[in-house]
């Protein structure tokens, strides 16, 4: 992975550098605090400005409540301007060479299908990103709870209460409340935020110095924290919580030191360490428990043993570096996404190559995710673009969702009615929801 550097975020108003009056002075956004009473008062004169409903967006209201009309260029000229001058990140100098990509069996695609449809936009949501590279920064555990990452906080957002909560503020320090004799738990502070999950209650997040830190998300405190290594290079660029086969929990951690540590997420020890050849940007453990992908700095993917670690496949066709993600539920499919500006999807029964690729608009693959159901697979650029993918027309049929800012992280709901995707911007900074559309009913928005 990359060098920290986030001078590679290409902010809306910052991008649009021929048009000055671009940016919005609107009004500062309310901030909220956890006991807040003025907030239910505010919230309808805040949202009228800032916010979108799905009423306002079919009567011609930008979802993302950018004013166009008041721009002296439309959004048409300002979509032009950025698929021209949108600069992809690459790690390898050669992969955006035209003659990699020529001879790329993309897969050709069906746009302008509508799976999801746009329910509601709200800018009291900030996210942000700690590095340009990592986007695996929302997470939703319910169609109406949704995590996300701002600086030094991981907040709340209810749907349903319309309002954030402060879950927790790692620029103070942290003490585990959880005690085991043996166990190498010890305070942070301080920490800026490189990956979280959020699953079955259970919130795991690393952070740029080797911070890992655990908490059941419906108990007070952080259950366990530690620095799980000192290496210089040691910040965890993925996590996530998986069931083994006897279905004990996990928790698997990919570092920029080219290691995968696995944990009990009972106890909190460290029961495994697997170490490759490059620093590990992304980890997915498969639907069974069995087998884990490993990705990161080099243009093959690895299929391991989740017990032993030890090599089990090779995936080969991307031409740079991969930073995530996503397995079929059916576990026969793993998806994965590369700085190529490509997604792959392999059937792990055959692995001589990929059968199908996936191509982006503008940007490498920074975020994948399946449905619980296997139905849908979402893909999300760095910026201004998410495709959804329908798995029953084998991946052929395309809905695309076209925004602008950079993107922190894409989440389908566990019940697959909702997506939502996180806009990281300056201005323009919100949250997108959009809910499932079913043949047989269509409800109106209640907002």
């Amino acid at each position: 992975m990359a060098l920290f550097n986030n001078d590679d975020l290409q902010y809306v108003i910052d991008d649009y550098f021929d048009v000055p009056d671009f940016e919005e002075h609107d009004e500062p956004l309310i901030t909220i605090d956890d006991e807040d009473s003025d907030f239910e008062q505010d919230f309808q004169l805040t949202k009228s400005k800032n916010d979108t409903t799905a009423s306002e967006a079919r009567n011609g209201k930008d979802m993302q409540g950018i004013p166009w009309e008041r721009l002296n260029f439309t959004r048409d000229k300002y979509r032009e301007h950025r698929l021209k001058h949108y600069k992809n990140y690459e790690s390898l100098s050669r992969s955006h060479d035209p003659e990699l990509h020529k001879d790329q069996d993309y897969l050709q695609v069906e746009k302008g299908k509508t799976f999801y449809d746009f329910h509601f936009n709200t800018r009291l949501v900030k996210s942000t990103i700690a590095h340009f590279q990592l986007r695996n920064l929302l997470w939703a555990s319910s169609k109406h709870d949704v995590y996300f990452v701002e600086h030094y906080s991981v907040k709340h957002w209810s749907s349903m209460r319309q309002r954030t909560e402060e879950v927790l503020n790692m620029a103070k320090p942290i003490t585990p409340t959880f005690e085991h004799p043996g166990l190498l738990s010890q305070s942070v502070s301080r920490v800026q935020i490189s990956a979280t999950a959020v699953k079955d209650n259970f919130m795991v997040i690393g952070g740029f110095h080797g911070e890992l830190l655990c908490k059941h998300v419906n108990k007070a405190g952080v259950s366990f924290c530690t620095k799980i290594t000192g290496n210089e290079d040691a910040i965890i660029n993925c996590v996530d919580v998986y069931r083994n086969p006897n279905g004990s929990m996990r928790i698997i951690a990919g570092n920029n030191d080219a290691e995968i540590r696995i944990f009990d997420a009972d106890n909190f020890t460290c029961l495994n360490r697997f170490s490759f050849d490059w620093s590990v940007n992304n980890t997915s453990v498969s639907p069974d428990g069995k087998s884990f992908a490993v990705l990161g700095d080099s243009k093959e993917c690895l299929l391991a043993d989740a017990q032993s670690g030890k090599v089990t496949g090779s995936l080969k066709g991307h031409i740079d570096y991969s930073f995530t993600s996503a397995w079929h539920p059916n576990g026969q499919i793993l998806a994965t996404g590369n700085q190529d500006t490509t997604c792959r999807l392999w059937d792990i029964r055959n692995l001589s190559e990929s059968f199908a690729v996936l191509k982006g608009r503008m940007g490498a693959i920074r975020g994948l995710k399946f449905t619980t159901d296997g139905r849908f697979l979402a893909m999300a650029e760095p910026a201004d673009f998410v495709h959804i993918f329908d798995s029953g027309s084998d991946y052929i049929k395309c809905q695309e969702i076209d925004l602008f800012g950079e993107i922190s992280g894409i989440s389908f709901s566990p019940d697959t009615e909702a997506i939502f995707v996180g806009v990281c911007d300056r201005s323009y900074g919100s949250l997108l929801e959009f809910n499932r559309r079913r043949s047989n009913q269509y409800l109106e928005s209640i907002y």
